[in-house]
């Protein structure tokens, strides 16, 4: 399960880049409740949404040229710049190289071999998220990739991550795990395979709800738009994927009850 003990690739911080900050604000804390606070005027307009005054995601322009509206997953890190060398040397790409984010740490945004954009977070001041696995917070994270054994030996090769396969309804899921601690207990995402031509490489952030249903039908509400109605998946729970205003997608997830 998906914790704030992070460690060597662990998802530890994700973001959202919008063309309107303000607007994404809104929409999210309509649908979450999540409160934003400003980074502070040096920031670009970069800002975190909270939630009882815990950080649990965060907001800021795009910045990358033609870049579209969407989630970035960061993954923890003890050095950025050698994860970045090792990540070109897999045949990844660099979109940002290693830079220092004033004292909270050091961070890298690159893209795998397969297309999917993710950054990396070598931690300063900033360990991370200061809530995850609770209701409306990160509860996993899922690549989607037309080549999952690629993708797999990839980040493997940069965190070391393990992985089990299980089978899912028309696919064969891969459950990912940290490179540390007990398999079960230290995983927090999966690998997917594509399902149609129209899929696109990429991470997807799922957030933990109470009701899948009624929170996409707030999100429809609030000028987002439903990509897959809730459905439940067995063993998992009721799923429903989900896009802001602006396109960026997302996926929430009410877990299927424990034992």
């Amino acid at each position: 399960m998906l914790g704030t003990q992070f460690t060597t690739g662990s998802p530890c911080w994700i973001d959202l880049g919008s063309p309107d900050t303000g607007a994404a604000a809104a929409f999210y804390g309509a649908v979450f409740g999540w409160e934003f606070r400003s980074a502070g005027p040096d920031t670009g307009g970069y800002g975190f949404f909270e939630q009882d005054g815990r950080t649990v995601a965060a907001v800021g322009p795009l910045t990358e040229e033609g870049a579209d509206s969407a989630w970035t997953v960061y993954f923890q890190t003890p050095d950025a710049e050698a994860t970045q060398h090792a990540a070109e040397a897999a045949g990844g790409t660099v979109r940002v190289a290693a830079l220092d984010v004033m004292d909270a740490g050091r961070m890298a945004a690159l893209t795998d071999p397969g297309g999917a954009r993710f950054a990396v977070w070598q931690p300063g001041a900033t360990k991370g998220l200061e809530r995850t696995s609770s209701t409306n917070t990160l509860v996993w994270a899922e690549l989607h990739v037309a080549d999952p054994e690629a993708a797999l030996g990839f980040y493997r090769t940069l965190f070391g991550w393990r992985w089990a396969a299980m089978e899912a309804p028309g696919m064969r899921y891969r459950v990912l795990s940290t490179a540390e601690g007990d398999q079960e207990d230290a995983s927090f995402g999966g690998v997917a395979e594509f399902l149609d031509a129209g899929d696109v490489p990429r991470w997807i952030p799922y957030f933990d709800v109470e009701d899948a249903d009624a929170v996409a039908a707030s999100a429809q509400g609030d000028g987002g738009s439903v990509l897959m109605p809730a459905a439940d998946v067995p063993d998992v729970g009721r799923i429903a994927w989900l896009a802001d205003p602006f396109g960026a997608p997302f996926a929430v997830l009410k877990p299927a009850p424990m034992g």
